[in-house]
């Protein structure tokens, strides 16, 4: 169902997952900045259409957000659903990797919160032109900024076999990689790669059926782990987290807290090793004292990773998949001060 907006403009057809644990997570760092006498800025670097930056705003009134995203359409969309929060809102055309530069040239020096809501956004899913989905024929595109960077079309046309197998098995962990890549090149020299709805249809053609016994429940879409491969690499995804998440857990004030929502398994395991890295010590566990500087400076504010309810679950497809992670920044980072 559509969000209405409480200024009544229009309906937003998007529905932010887990959305009251993420306010009330975020929260606690918003406080903890606000009690130690500075306004509390929260950075939602994955800012889509605004449905969490929206209720943190909502929810507490000494709160600045800056938002980022990197697809000038949900940017234009956010602004729009958050205009009547004045300069409480900022929102930034960049990716979330681009935060340092960001919060520099807004003269921010710390955070009391920072949001990643990780992969393909509703908007992005739901707009037939951007060639995110393999339901509705459409470009092969998949930017998710439309302003620069190579389309998925063009990665088919051009890539090796060895790199496509590569990508495909990789980013989508694809049992079929080598057979689809080799198609894919095939299929190339007689006809480019164009659609969604042509690579989609060649992938249900080339995939076997699972087997009939042992089926808990309904198999995906053939093209679910293929599309999933090209939309990564399209958008580096998981380079851009590799930078962004450090980033951001840098900045965070003492007190603050990062949540991220990841909903496929190479993100959340790239999260899970970014956070442990301030989680636990890092001196070998034999060693008798262990030094300031390999001390652990984030502790859980989630244990380990929370799910969606199966109520929101039915609300909300979407949210089936979601794991959500959230830690609270307890020091600073030893490794900026080790000289």
């Amino acid at each position: 169902m559509a969000e209405q907006p409480q200024d009544g403009t229009r309906a937003f057809p998007h529905t932010p997952v887990l959305l009251e644990r993420v306010v009330a997570l975020l929260g606690r760092g918003i406080d903890a900045v606000a009690a130690a006498g500075h306004t509390p800025v929260v950075a939602d670097l994955t800012l889509g259409m605004g449905g969490h930056s929206e209720a943190v705003l909502a929810a507490n009134p000494q709160v600045r957000v800056i938002g980022i995203d990197r697809d000038q359409q949900a940017l234009a969309v956010a602004t729009e659903r958050l205009a009547r929060f004045g300069e409480r809102f900022t929102p930034v055309h960049a990716r979330a990797d681009e935060l340092p530069r960001a919060l520099d040239e807004l003269g921010v020096r710390s955070l009391a919160g920072a949001l990643f809501d990780l992969g393909v956004s509703s908007l992005q899913l739901d707009e037939d032109e951007r060639g995110f989905s393999y339901s509705r024929p459409a470009p092969l595109d998949m930017r998710m900024d439309q302003s620069r960077g190579t389309t998925a079309a063009q990665i088919l046309n051009t890539y090796s076999e060895d790199a496509l197998a590569r990508i495909i098995a990789d980013y989508g962990e694809e049992r079929y990689a080598r057979k689809i890549a080799r198609i894919i090149v095939a299929d190339r020299a007689e006809r480019p790669w164009e659609t969604s709805d042509q690579l989609a249809g060649m992938l249900s053609r080339v995939i076997p059926e699972p087997p009939a016994r042992g089926r808990q429940r309904a198999r995906s879409h053939p093209a679910k782990r293929t599309f999933q491969a090209l939309r990564i690499e399209v958008n580096g995804e998981l380079d851009s987290l590799a930078a962004a998440l450090p980033a951001a857990l840098d900045a965070l004030a003492i007190g603050g807290v990062a949540v991220i929502e990841s909903y496929q398994s190479l993100e959340d395991t790239a999260v899970k090793r970014i956070l442990r890295a301030g989680t636990e010590a890092q001196a070998p566990p034999d060693l008798p004292v262990v030094p300031a500087h390999l001390r652990p400076w984030l502790a859980e504010a989630v244990r380990g990773a929370q799910k969606a309810s199966a109520a929101e679950v039915e609300a909300n497809p979407r949210a089936a998949s979601v794991r959500l992670r959230a830690v609270v920044k307890t020091a600073p980072n030893p490794r900026e001060e080790t000289p």
